[in-house]
């Protein structure tokens, strides 16, 4: 018999197949927000028009603009944001752009609630406090049009990195969750190939993650064995050709289906674990620690859960194949890195990594139970 408990997210709406410009002028008719503060990719600010199509569609609403947020959302720059967004009497966030940008807003929403005004104060609000006094909930909350397929923007909790310790913490609220995610096929055509591809297979290791957990349950199985199908069809269309917009709509709607079991409380593992310690400390970018670590962890952890890595096979088109093996050939024709190797991180880090990794949310409720960090080191030695 089935258990478990579904929340459902604090946001009101999903909107597909529209041109971000249009769309998120009748959000802000829709919520009545008058000063909507833009958090946007530098390289679509500077390089491109899409940006500016955006403010010219919101004509005086637009309070001001931000572009200026690294990978991985460290701390320094989440106050940057804030610092703008408070003078600019912002009253809505608008992203534009992709997870660390996201991420990024969701931050600054906490840290408009909470008088956060330094990097150090960024403690007084991230998730594993202890006792704590709960951080105070955001009133301006974010709009996201995201140009990647990673999915953060489905999530209440943002991983924002301190570079004092390179670790990636969590910040949680249940109103960190966009009002609004607006999916832009055309938009997205801006994306390098390597960053849409790389973040599509961050979203394919959410759907594997989460039909293979021990933790796994129908309402989550139906989004991501769906999800899954989706993204393993249109990936490799969009690879085929980048000016495919279905195909890229098929990416964004599987990726919005990808987040279903972790919304639904399913948890992640070793590879999303193990890919927190990669991103934060050696810099890799977060599609590509789900390219050379989900592989690795599904061979690892075959002897667990062989009867759910059949159904991953199954979504994927190979039916009566080894899931490991068919993530593998899926990752390697979309031409991107299979080892650690690959994205520069050798084999004298990996007890570091190892250690690093087990102290993550996700490790300790990967589907093979992991107990020490040597097991983790089993799986770097597979993906070396």
């Amino acid at each position: 018999m089935h258990r478990g408990r579904v929340v459902f997210g604090a946001m009101d709406e999903v909107v597909f197949g529209r041109p971000a410009s249009e769309a998120l002028v009748e959000q802000l008719n829709r919520l009545g927000t008058k000063r909507a503060f833009l958090m946007v990719s530098g390289t679509l600010n500077r390089e491109t028009d899409a940006i500016e199509i955006i403010r010219r569609a919101l004509g005086p609403r637009c309070a001001g603009t931000f572009d200026a947020m690294p990978p991985h959302t460290p701390r320094a720059a989440v106050i940057a944001a804030s610092e703008q967004a408070r003078a600019a009497n912002a009253d809505l966030i608008v992203t534009v752009g992709g997870g660390s940008i996201t991420d990024g807003a969701k931050a600054v929403q906490l840290c408009l609630a909470n008088d956060v005004s330094t990097p150090d104060d960024i403690d007084r609000i991230r998730a594993g406090r202890g006792g704590s006094p709960q951080p105070t909930a955001p009133t301006v909350r974010q709009i996201s049009v995201p140009t990647t397929i990673a999915g953060g923007e489905f999530s209440a909790t943002a991983g924002v990195t301190n570079e004092k310790t390179k670790v990636k913490e969590a910040l949680r609220h249940p109103l960190l969750m966009p009002r609004a995610v607006i999916l832009d096929p055309w938009l997205s055509q801006h994306t390098p190939e390597w960053l849409w591809l790389s973040t599509g297979i961050r979203a394919v290791d959410h759907c594997v993650e989460g039909i293979c957990s021990r933790e796994a349950h129908p309402y989550g199985d139906a989004q991501a064995l769906k999800g899954l199908s989706m993204l393993a069809q249109a990936l490799p269309r969009v690879k085929a050709d980048s000016g495919d917009l279905g195909a890229r709509m098929d990416c964004q709607i599987g990726t919005w289906l990808s987040t279903g079991p972790l919304a639904s409380g399913v948890p992640m593992g070793a590879s999303h674990g193990i890919g927190y310690v990669l991103g934060a400390e050696f810099g890799v970018p977060h599609g590509y620690t789900s390219c050379v670590m989900l592989p690795s962890v599904m061979r690892w952890n075959k002897s667990a859960n062989a009867e759910r890595q059949v159904l991953v096979a199954a979504a994927m088109g190979h039916p009566h194949e080894d899931a490991g093996g068919v993530l593998d050939a899926f990752i390697r024709d979309l031409g991107m890195p299979r080892s650690l190797r690959e994205v520069n991180v050798a084999a004298e880090h990996f007890d570091h990594i190892a250690q690093a990794a087990m102290a993550t949310p996700w490790v300790p409720r990967n589907p093979r139970k992991i107990e020490e960090p040597a097991q983790v080191r089993e799986i770097l030695d597979m993906a070396a």
